[in-house]
């Protein structure tokens, strides 16, 4: 009997309608009401030529000028507008709202050509992927069915798939440094939750429409499964032959939110993911969540128990959101509440939720992570 299977009656008890108290729930309302409160702030929060973020106001010497450079952070704006404009137009439907999608479309087509800031540098992966995702999100979206900004989006999309498929590294997955020499044109080191994420937003696109390269989604699809490991984590790293005795960050409370972003994109990808071990993700993502509030807000990556980042944090609750959406209907509502709940008290006074502090991009793309998760759990 594997450890999956022999946690499975925690996690059905966890699903179970009694896994929360009523008095830790909050109203429909309520969430509606939060999440109009991270729009407003995203709308405030847009800098003027469309985008959001910026190097401004880094308290940290990790993601200051100590190694990033002006493309690196032109990646890291494309990334955090990238989803900052999804967010908007999955959650939004004020006219502001809407301005400010638009406004973002037009900085993510006009900066579609985000360069490797240097060899050791690869954040440019980040502005491909979630670049990607918010542009065929809007194309899917009845705002632009009927406005010449689809024709540019759907010149932009094939640009970013472009992109990504030639950085795709020679293990099938996608890193945002590049650790391992000699360092060539098409990076060699990967993580499972890049990979993860990128797959996420490939299938996003093929949904749409757009003609995504099959072996790419395949290739990726397979390190996906080659980083699972027999206790349930996902290895951090890509590994050729990953390590079946994991320490630290490849246990499950170092886990918690690459359990959830891989299996998302492996029920994106059309694979199979067992009941019991979404489940079993999802009961110690809320059980042992304690190991990703310890690690919020720290300034130094990897800093924390486990070798938690503060960053873990929101990215892990959005992918967790794609999961319990998956759900079957049953299952669903506990982990809705317990979702809203952990981001929802950590919401801020002006409205937004940040993990990390990082430069200008934490709080729009702490608050984009946050408004996707919360949309999706007013659809039950």
């Amino acid at each position: 009997m594997n450890v999956v299977t022999a946690v499975f009656g925690l996690a059905v008890c966890l699903g179970s309608a009694s896994g929360i108290d009523q008095a830790d729930r909050f109203t429909s309302q309520q969430v509606r009401a939060a999440i109009e409160q991270g729009i407003d702030f995203l709308v405030k929060d847009q800098n003027k030529n469309g985008s959001w973020g910026g190097p401004q106001d880094s308290i940290t010497t990790w993601s200051g000028e100590m190694w990033s450079n002006p493309e690196t952070h032109r990646a890291w704006k494309v990334a955090t507008t990238g989803l900052c404009c999804a967010a908007l137009l999955e959650v939004g439907t004020s006219d502001a709202a809407g301005a400010a999608a638009d406004h973002a479309l037009t900085y993510l087509i006009d900066n579609a050509d985000v360069k490797r800031p240097n060899e050791w540098d690869t954040m440019n992966n980040w502005a491909y992927i979630y670049g990607l995702q918010g542009l065929a999100t809007a194309y899917g979206h009845s705002r632009y069915a009927d406005s010449p900004l689809r024709a540019e989006i759907g010149h932009a999309v094939p640009e970013y798939l472009d992109d990504l498929a030639r950085s795709q590294s020679i293990n099938g997955g996608w890193g945002y440094l590049e650790f391992d020499v000699p360092r060539t044109r098409r990076p060699q080191w990967a993580t499972s939750f890049m990979t993860a994420a990128a797959v996420v937003a490939l299938e996003t696109a093929k949904h749409q429409g757009f003609d995504v390269d099959r072996k790419v989604i395949d290739r990726a699809v397979r390190v996906i499964h080659r980083c699972r490991l027999p206790n349930g984590a996902y290895t951090y790293r890509v590994r050729t032959i990953p390590n079946l005795h994991p320490e630290y960050i490849d246990q499950v409370k170092g886990s918690l939110s690459r359990i959830q972003v891989c299996q998302a994109a492996l029920l994106l990808a059309g694979e199979e993911v067992p009941l019991e071990d979404r489940l079993f993700g999802l009961a110690h993502f809320f059980r042992d969540h304690r190991f990703l509030e310890i690690a919020m807000h720290k300034p130094v990556p990897h800093e924390a128990f486990y070798y938690n980042s503060g960053y873990f944090y929101l990215f892990g609750h959005y992918y967790a959101a794609l999961v319990i959406e998956r759900l079957p209907p049953a299952n669903q509502p506990v982990y809705w509440a317990k979702l809203q709940r952990e981001i929802m008290n950590i919401q801020q006074k002006n409205g937004s939720v940040w993990d990390y502090d990082m430069h200008r991009y934490d709080r729009p793309y702490g608050v984009a992570f946050g408004l996707m998760a919360l949309g999706r759990s007013l659809q039950e």
